[in-house]
């Protein structure tokens, strides 16, 4: 099939490779005419591993390609994915859709024969039908159908999560646009994905309301961590208790700084707004949103606390600040709120990322940036993990040691075993465990 996917950013670039890679031709369109040279060149303007692979082999095998022009792009597709980004809006939270509509309009021009087009945007609930509206008002005679097919990519294993989904939810109206998504999705199905044909309205709320309850479990399970440092318990062995009752399951059970990313903090605001619209407010969400706010703050009082409640002029070396591993992604990070924190009690900020420099240097002013892990610990007062990139699971204690000022390690990740630790000659705090100390 030949496919439109309109927007180059994460989603649309990870799902256009990924359906060009199932033997689709697959075009994809954005405004910015750098970007589109750069992606013709197989320069990645984000970082996903395998993906920059993958772009080059179907560029070369004429299954992938880039242009600025929506005529050259839609007029001949079966589908045409609208995969542009919908922020925040500051006034009230809600999602901006300016970019959706713009595109729907422009979609609307091109349109020849039989399309379906697809909101690949996460979107609330509604959208698919005033994008159904707006390209009927602007092209009366064309022949179309609008569907909503919800993206469920993690960042850093986007690939494995379109190739080998849980679950594909497809949102549509009618009989017609269901033939042509279930040949689209024809080589996913033949390895027996399930795939959920539904209505367009509860397409969309299914998106937001997976996120919603992923972003809950992930707050319980750092609320418990709390609760365990204070009676003595181990937070990892509760997720382990409660992760294997099937009811519950294990994934995003591991206590931390709180999330972020591009997905959880927007979907669970919008979702927000979208209840109180309708009457229907969602306590437990907007419960969810406070407390991780409140979790960030919390986490830099944690550090403070086991730097003896004084960190002014004192340097600390921070490993990793994107929102998780495998992500050059800034957005929301917890980093964002504890390194400002940080820094207004008086501490000085050295900090290593393996891919999130430079985008981190667009959010945080007055950060030391080194080259490596190891720079970042040389005379530092306290050794901080904010992101549990797998290059700092492995890090030599005895050339840590050497390096620290004092042999203090704040792990905000739980990566390393505290009695591990311990042993090397350090002191070291968790999240959800005993604090152990080199005499323990």
């Amino acid at each position: 099939m030949r496919i439109a996917m309109i927007g180059t950013g994460y989603v649309g670039l990870v799902t256009g490779t990924c359906f060009a890679d199932l033997g689709h031709e697959v075009i994809c369109v954005d405004n910015d005419a750098s970007k589109v040279e750069c992606l013709r060149n197989g320069e990645i303007p984000i970082f996903e591993p395998g993906l920059e692979n993958m772009v080059k082999h179907n560029v070369s095998a004429r299954r992938l390609s880039f242009t600025t022009s929506y005529a050259d792009a839609v007029s001949d597709c079966e589908v045409v994915f609208i995969a542009v980004g919908t922020p925040t809006k500051e006034t009230d939270g809600s999602a901006d859709l300016t970019a959706v509509y713009a595109v729907a309009k422009e979609v609307a021009k091109h349109l020849k024969g039989y399309t379906v087009v697809v909101d690949k945007s996460t979107v609330p609930v509604g959208t698919g039908a005033e994008v159904d509206a707006i390209i009927r008002a602007a092209n009366p005679n064309a022949e179309f159908d609008v569907a909503s097919n919800p993206e469920f990519l993690r960042e850093g294993s986007a690939i494995d999560d379109f190739m080998k989904p849980d679950r594909v939810v497809v949102g549509l109206e009618g009989d017609r646009p269901q033939q042509v998504m279930q040949a689209l999705y024809r080589p996913l199905t033949l390895h027996e994905t399930p795939i959920i044909y539904t209505s367009r309205t509860t397409a969309e709320l299914t998106k937001y309301a997976a996120n919603a309850f992923l972003a809950t479990k992930v707050t319980f399970i750092n609320e418990i961590a709390d609760i365990c440092e204070r009676v003595g318990a181990d937070v990892q062995d509760v997720s382990r208790g409660i992760g294997l009752d099937s009811r519950i399951g294990p994934k995003f059970l591991q206590a931390g700084a709180g999330f972020g990313g591009s997905c959880f903090p927007k979907d669970t605001l919008a979702l927000t707004g979208t209840a109180r619209k309708v009457g229907a407010p969602t306590l437990i969400v907007e419960a969810v949103m406070a407390a991780n706010k409140e979790r960030k703050r919390r986490m830099a009082t944690k550090i403070i606390s086991a730097c003896d409640n004084n960190i002014s002029g004192k340097t600390l070396g921070v490993l990793g600040v994107t929102f998780k591993p495998n992500t050059d992604d800034m957005r929301d990070a917890p980093s964002l709120d504890i390194i400002p924190l940080l820094q207004q009690a008086g501490a000085h900020i050295r900090a290593y990322d393996p891919e999130g420099m430079e985008e981190a240097r667009t959010y945080l002013e007055d950060v030391e940036w080194v080259k490596d892990a190891y720079s970042v610990m040389l005379d530092a007062d306290a050794l901080l993990i904010l992101t549990e990139w797998n290059e700092f699971r492995v890090l030599d204690f005895g050339k840590i040691k050497s390096l620290l000022r004092r042999p203090l390690i704040i792990d905000l990740r739980n990566i390393y075993s505290p009695a591990e630790v311990a042993a090397a000659g350090f002191d070291y705090h968790s999240v959800g465990r005993e604090i152990v100390t080199s005499n323990a």
